[in-house]
């Protein structure tokens, strides 16, 4: 398979391309330092870890990606997946899962399934979004208020439990930086929009707990021993056949999370630019980058949707504005390091409560269950699962019932009903309680896609409706869109039963049932001379092969056309109904 990797990222590219790129490159790299810092912590690892992994993963996914802006980087959204497997399996377990993972999404875009991930459905996406979002918020509750002897849990309830349990040890300092850090990020963007909120955040706040309080608040390098100001070191993690099947579904959940945080980002970042980007190459680009990670213990990355968007107001012109943020990391790693640890953990906290209140989608939320609908549902029990349970549970149960509403939806749309010629030359519904139509002739309008989930009822409307054996069956098929394989079956049966006693003539078909019937040979067990364009063509079949003295005579109201199935009135009937349909 051929992959072209210069997809005009670069075109028409100019020096003065290049100081945008700059500008815009150092901007998200200053932002990115306090949030890395902060995923990883929050990720139950060392803080140096999302560091590294904002360099490197960031880097080769502006390199590699199929998107002009996209920013990568450790992101929120891992926040509970991470520390859930650090907690179960341990770091080095970890980087392996990342790795895995980095593997499964370079196949995804091989085999070009990054197109899939637009079907899942919103009311999931913003389900665990959200759900993710309450676990990230009350998971910063413990360094806000500087709670003493927490320990972290993977179930939401516990860690709660332990809120409650150690609530007697609040630090008071802890809660008044966090304050200074919060009211600064929330206000700065309207006092000094040019100037990144989070960073003045923990500046200031860091500045005023190191100049009064030292010694009453926990830091980064009391918890954690400092950061290197060093390149991180290549490790290859020790994988074994054992460890592949023991981490081989959490490292799907990572890849699964990572596609879908990574294509909404890439999407995003086109709305704002009237880009496109390339989903299958984004996903190798994500692969090549969780693969590369966690060998320099890189944490898993994905697209950043705020980076991302913070990349393109700056006056981001290429993906080298990706690889300048990386680069600008490394350098105020290297030179700056010593002084990250004395950022205060409380200062980290209000950094992440906003994240998580930003990735919330409230007003999404509160639409979607204002609708009261199946999608109501859906993210209400995706949510719920998220929260209370696990993001695989959830996910897999919220599509699960999303794939069931949606069935339930699509059957509901399949309709079969009877019709005959009027005396307006249309043709019109029978009123099925009151008629059993034409002796010799059934008309049935089939409306809606003929899958598994309608089929049945298919079946039984028809045959309920033609017990009175007619001699031709006439199915217009003209709003039928879709046939699978099961309602392809169900169809057989009704041609195997009908065409005991007499004829099926199929009007209007579209290409995609057509060639699904032909695929399984019923298109040749009708007869091609059977299958017509207009209905019009197929009642002209019809009245050339009744019997038509037995329609002589017909009583039923709703059917005096039969009474023009005589030989006397014949031709006058062929010409109306071939003015009528054709």
């Amino acid at each position: 398979m051929k992959w072209n990797w210069n997809d005009n990222r670069f075109e028409n590219y100019s020096f003065a391309s290049f100081r945008k790129d700059i500008t815009s490159g150092i901007i998200v790299g200053i932002i990115a330092i306090p949030l890395g810092m902060a995923f990883a912590i929050a990720s139950g690892v060392n803080p140096e870890y999302g560091i590294y992994t904002t360099i490197i993963a960031g880097i080769l996914i502006s390199l590699f990606g199929g998107s002009k802006f996209q920013i990568g980087g450790p992101t929120g959204a891992f926040i509970p997946i991470v520390l859930g497997i650090v907690l179960s399996y341990g770091f080095e377990n970890l980087l392996i899962a990342g790795f895995l993972a980095g593997i499964i999404l370079v196949l995804f875009g091989v085999f070009r399934f990054g197109s899939l991930i637009k079907y899942i459905p919103r009311s999931v996406t913003i389900g665990f979004t959200s759900g993710i979002a309450v676990i990230i918020f009350t998971g910063q509750i413990p360094n806000f208020l500087g709670l003493q002897d927490i320990e972290n849990h993977e179930a939401f309830l516990l860690n709660m439990g332990e809120i409650f349990q150690h609530f007697d040890t609040v630090t008071p300092y802890s809660i008044l930086t966090a304050i200074i850090c919060l009211v600064i990020i929330l206000l700065s963007p309207k006092i000094f929009p040019k100037l990144p909120g989070p960073l003045m955040g923990l500046v200031i706040s860091t500045i005023i707990a190191t100049i009064f309080y030292p010694s009453e608040i926990a830091t980064i390098d009391s918890v954690y021993g400092g950061i290197p100001n060093t390149l991180p070191s290549f490790h290859l993690p020790a994988i074994t056949w054992d460890r592949v099947t023991l981490l081989i579904q959490p490292a799907f959940v990572i890849a699964i999370l990572g596609a879908i945080e990574s294509l909404l980002s890439a999407v995003v970042a086109d709305g704002m630019t009237n880009n496109k980007h390339n989903s299958n190459k984004e996903l190798i680009g994500q692969g090549i980058a969780n693969m590369i990670a966690p060998l320099f213990g890189g944490i898993p990355a994905t697209g950043a949707i705020a980076r991302t968007a913070t990349n393109i107001k700056s006056g981001a012109v290429s993906p080298l504005s990706g690889i300048i943020h990386g680069i600008v990391v490394l350098i105020i790693l290297l030179v700056l390091a010593p002084f990250a640890g004395r950022i205060p953990l409380a200062s980290m906290a209000p950094l992440l409560m906003v994240v998580a209140w930003n990735m919330s989608e409230q007003k999404s939320f509160r639409m979607i269950l204002q609708t009261k609908t199946g999608d109501s549902l859906v993210l209400s029990v995706t949510f719920l699962l998220t929260v209370f349970f696990d993001l695989t549970t959830a996910v897999e149960i919220g599509l699960f019932l999303a794939i069931i509403i949606f069935t339930k939806r699509m059957s509901d749309i399949m309709k079969t009903s009877q019709v005959l010629p009027s005396d307006s030359n249309k043709l019109e519904k029978i009123d099925q309680k009151r008629s059993h139509g034409c002796p010799q002739i059934s008309i049935f309008d089939v409306e809606g896609p003929l899958f598994f989930g309608a089929a049945q009822a298919f079946e039984q409307t028809l045959l309920r409706s033609i017990h009175r054996k007619p001699e031709i069956l006439i199915l217009r098929m003209g709003k039928v869109p879709f046939m699978d394989l099961t309602g392809e079956a169900y169809f057989a049966n009704i041609i195997q039963s009908f065409s005991k006693h007499g004829k099926v003539l199929i009007c209007g078909i579209n290409p995609q049932p057509e060639s699904i019937l032909r695929k399984t040979g019923l298109y040749e067990k009708i007869g091609g001379k059977h299958f017509f364009m207009h209905t019009g063509d197929a009642i002209d079949y019809s009245l050339l092969h009744v019997n038509k003295q037995q329609c002589e005579g017909c009583k039923h109201f709703a059917f005096h056309e039969c009474e023009t199935f005589s030989n006397q009135q014949e031709q006058g009937i062929k010409k109306k109904t071939v003015i009528a349909w054709k």
